[in-house]
């Protein structure tokens, strides 16, 4: 009986423990859907359903920048894309991308890389990817207040006027046969960049052209960088490299590495022979010697390490060369379409320049048509249509949704310069909607307004635009102002674009050229 009664205490003593548990998790689950319901997590914003492992991959082609504006007609300014093992949110509206690029611009200032960016900027030490932080911020300080400074700048003037009158006397060669519009431009932008960079050409030991290889190498390096990497994607393939990108990017990057090397080499023998008081060719300073003497800086704040030199240097050219010529080459795609705007250029470059003399950069101020052309054609076809990945370094909400750590953001500015919302008939090419409306006045190329961010905005903004801009527009003018230029007969003129790190046309601009200047001298 005494056994029967301490089975029964047992059993009532469980029942009741059984009975307080099941009290304590009801109460903690109360507690839990209480606070949840006052602080709900947002939820992930609507997008496309994905294939295990690959996600929503199969459903992109090779035109990115238009894919995502097909998708957002489905599913809003704002949605998700699971691509591999990467969540990505695509961005295609001002008041969405304000939050992103003004109110939220510190938490998003970091980059998402790919592969092959990581390798060609020397494991992200430059301005382009390099991730967010004191570092950056002083990199980016240093670069733009010791080489992209309006005195750097116009000190270096002389240089790009001669590279570009050097383009010229090519062109004039090459009167009544076509020519490769875009290739041309290539070659003048690069040919400056690296006479701004270190002087000029460089040779080897055994005599070979390093400045003729050079080219070559960061013509391949922009390719390569534009290549879409399945393993940047499906990470779990990342050490397979099963498309080589990355093992090439490292053969270029080994290239480029030799032809640095040589510049600092002869760059550092010029210093000796200033100190032993011999005569040098230049007396302006080259971008690289500004480099080398903040690389052996005393002054921590205001010193770089050479691999970030060699990373500011690629930055620079890759930059300042493949974006100048795209732009140029759209520019003039679109005036040789529109015959009415390309009179209208010409007309303003006479009256401004003369048809006796060649443009100089203090002409460039007065060119307003010009400068409206430009402005469009930036509009419609913006050289980075998704601009660099953003990646947030917290969780944080945008346009009430989640936007977890570490995920991709992509701001769609071809959808947003596209947009009926924001734009009157925005696919017509109309220069004059930078020119009439006192409002328009204010788009510039450095953001300001959230409608037109070719160049992007807030801190992750372009680092070269200054010299950019100037490239850019020097060109154009002395192009349009020295040529009249017409397709070959027969040929079709086509505005088609190829999606890539820098976004071209899909055809080559192939021109014939004529002189439009009535002193022939001019051209020699």
């Amino acid at each position: 009986m005494l056994a029967n009664i301490e089975r029964d205490g047992h059993l009532m003593i469980r029942a009741m423990f059984l009975t307080v548990s099941a009290m304590v998790v009801a109460l903690f689950w109360f507690l839990w859907n209480w606070k949840s319901s006052k602080n709900p997590m947002p939820p992930l914003p609507p997008g496309p359903r994905g294939l295990p492992f690959l996600g929503s991959l199969p459903l992109l082609g090779p035109n990115l920048h238009h894919e995502f504006s097909n998708l957002a007609t489905i599913y809003g300014p704002i949605y998700k894309l699971q691509l591999g093992s990467k969540l990505c949110f695509v961005l295609s509206s001002p008041s969405i991308v304000k939050q992103v690029l003004r109110d939220q611009d510190t938490l998003f200032a970091n980059r998402d890389p790919t592969i092959a960016a990581q390798i060609a900027s020397y494991g992200c030490t430059d301005i382009a990817f390099g991730p967010y932080g004191p570092g950056w911020r002083r990199l980016r300080k240093v670069f733009m207040s010791h080489m992209l400074s309006k005195a750097n700048l116009d000190a270096s003037y002389a240089l790009r006027k001669e590279e570009v009158l050097k383009s010229i006397s090519h062109v004039y060669d090459k009167v009544g046969s076509p020519i490769d519009l875009g290739q041309f431009a290539f070659l003048t932008s690069i040919n400056t960049v690296m006479r701004m960079l270190w002087g000029g050409t460089l040779e080897a030991e055994n005599g070979a052209d390093l400045g003729a290889e050079f080219r070559n190498v960061v013509a391949e390096i922009i390719e390569v960088l534009g290549k879409p990497n399945v393993s940047d994607f499906l990470t779990s393939l990342a050490r397979f490299d099963v498309q080589g990108i990355a093992r090439r990017m490292k053969q270029l990057q080994s290239m480029t590495e030799k032809i640095f090397d040589s510049a600092i080499e002869r760059q550092k023998s010029e210093a000796v022979e200033k100190d032993e008081g011999l005569e040098l060719k230049h007396e302006r300073k080259d971008f690289l010697q500004i480099l080398l003497e903040l690389n052996d800086h005393e002054d921590g704040a205001k010193s770089i390490t050479l691999q970030q030199l060699k990373a500011l240097l690629l930055d620079i050219v890759v930059g300042g060369t493949d974006t100048t010529a795209t732009m140029v080459e759209w520019v003039m795609a679109e005036l040789i379409k529109h015959q009415d705007d390309l009179k209208k250029v010409q007309e303003e470059l006479k009256e401004v320049v003369g048809l006796k003399n060649m443009v100089e950069e203090s002409h460039i101020p007065k060119l307003h048509y010009l400068d409206a052309v430009i402005k469009e054609t930036s509009r419609l076809h913006p050289a980075l249509p998704l601009l660099a990945p953003h990646c947030p370094s917290q969780s944080t909400t945008i346009g009430g949704y989640n936007i977890p750590k570490g995920s991709t953001i992509f701001i769609n500015i071809w959808a947003i310069h596209r947009d009926p919302n924001v734009w009157d008939n925005p696919l017509e090419f109309r220069p004059k909607r930078f020119l009439n409306d006192p409002s328009s006045n204010n788009f510039d190329y450095k953001g300001n307004k959230l409608e037109y961010l070719p160049f992007g905005s807030g801190r992750r903004m372009c680092a070269g635009l200054p010299l950019a801009e100037k490239m850019m527009i020097y060109v154009l003018a002395s192009f349009l102002h020295s040529f009249e230029w017409r397709l070959p007969t027969d040929a079709k003129h086509d505005l088609q674009d190829k999606f890539g790190i820098v976004t071209k046309k899909m055809t080559p601009l192939i021109v014939i050229p004529t002189p439009r200047l009535s002193k022939l001298e001019l051209y020699a």
